[in-house]
């Protein structure tokens, strides 16, 4: 059995039209109009394949197309629809929609299963427009109160709750944790290495634990000029010694440690003024979460020592923590199994980026899908992704999804 590829693809390229950016991309985010549109017309195709829709407190959305057993704990398959500002046309809508895609093609071959089969579509996963990310699983799972969920604001004020109401998406149903057989996301790699090692298809054994930081090094603010270098206490030059020693950590635990240095803040920030403060966002990221805990401890020695030798003082703030996930080895099995069966090239690999399924792995046995993405982009008007490629993701977790829901 193989899913309709030219479905698929028309499809994503429908939904890319809802906030299409001049430059080939979406802006489609979170709890706007345009999101709106773009889940009304989810709930059209969904309803048009004869399913039912529950929209719960948080404005998840559940496509469920029953099956032959009503007690059955579902198999759940999606993603999420919101972009980011300048997005791209694949990035989770392409798992919500294969997700559909399966609904239809047990449909269009008349195929019963035993559990029910669910497509489902989660809130605000990007972050992009309300802090932190993957707001909507997160209090599914119990990472978040709903009464935190619903007070997150945007920019302007607007909160999740008021803005679910305002575009007709705070549902009835509770959004706390359910009985779930299996899950799983299909989505673009975000990266490059199936790309590069020609793999179509990624099969995802967890997801890389990740770390948040700022790091703060006070000194003295003085004028550039009549204040001699040997005088100075200069954050500066802790910062620089603090940034090479992360760096060749990072090496000592390649190949899968990551450091990233992603914004720095100066206090004051005038050109000719030693600042009094520097504020340097930290990521650091592993799979495996002991090696992720000896990082954070190293990090915080090369901090200390660092700032000592500079005649400043350095501190690390926890900014937040998402720790490493291992999915379901049975998921993980019948993701595997799929890709053999159906002879597409693979490759076991840990995702290095966060996706729903880490917080929905907390409440329900789960497993991820990658498919390339041209030269690993993603976030990015640019992101692009092949239609065989995009099918053959679909058809392994087709295939995933029947193993599962036919228990």
């Amino acid at each position: 059995m193989k899913i309709n590829p030219e479905r698929l693809w028309n499809r994503i390229m429908a939904m890319a039209e809802i906030g299409a950016t001049p430059a080939g991309g979406s802006n489609r985010q979170a709890l706007t109009d345009l999101d709106r549109e773009g889940r009304d017309l989810f709930c059209s195709w969904a309803r048009d394949a004869g399913c039912s829709i529950e929209v719960d407190q948080m404005g998840n959305i559940f496509a469920r197309r029953a099956g032959t057993d009503p007690q059955a704990s579902p198999v759940l398959a999606g993603s999420h629809l919101d972009t980011q500002p300048t997005g791209g046309k694949f990035d989770g809508v392409y798992g919500v929609l294969a997700a559909l895609e399966v609904i239809e093609t047990l449909n269009d071959s008349d195929t019963s299963t035993t559990r029910p089969v669910e497509a489902v579509v989660w809130t605000n996963e990007e972050g992009a427009r309300f802090s932190p990310a993957m707001i909507g699983s997160g209090v599914l799972s119990g990472e978040f109160t709903l009464e935190y969920g619903h007070a997150a604001t945007d920019k302007s004020g607007k909160t999740i709750g008021d803005e679910l109401l305002r575009i007709g998406y705070a549902g009835d149903r509770p959004c706390k944790a359910f009985p779930i057989h299996a899950a799983f996301e299909a989505h673009i790699e975000q990266g490059p290495i199936l790309e590069v090692n020609d793999k179509t298809i990624g099969i995802v054994t967890g997801v890389q634990g990740m770390r948040w930081y700022d790091v703060v090094v006070t000194g003295e603010p003085v004028h550039a000029g009549p204040t001699p270098m040997d005088m100075r206490k200069d954050p500066f030059r802790a910062l620089h010694s603090i940034v090479a020693a992360l760096y060749e950590m990072a090496d000592r635990y390649a190949p899968q440690a990551r450091v990233t240095f992603g914004d720095i803040k100066a206090e004051p920030g005038a050109r000719n003024t030693v600042p009094e403060r520097l504020i340097l966002a930290v990521d650091l990221r592993h799979p495996n979460e002991a090696t992720l805990e000896q990082m954070e401890t190293e990090f915080r020695a090369i901090v200390e020592q660092s700032a000592a030798q500079a005649a400043v003082e350095g501190s690390v703030r926890v900014e937040w923590q998402s720790p490493a996930v291992e999915f379901d080895h049975e998921c993980v099995s019948a993701v595997r199994t799929a890709a053999h069966s159906l002879e597409y090239p693979n490759l076991e690999i840990v995702s290095g980026a966060g996706h729903d399924s880490v917080y929905l792995s907390r409440v329900a046995p789960t497993a991820m899908i990658f498919v390339p993405c041209k030269d690993g982009i993603s976030h990015n008007e640019a992101e692009s992704a092949e239609p065989a490629d995009l099918a053959a993701g679909a058809n392994v977790l087709l295939h995933a999804i029947l193993d599962r829901a036919s228990r």
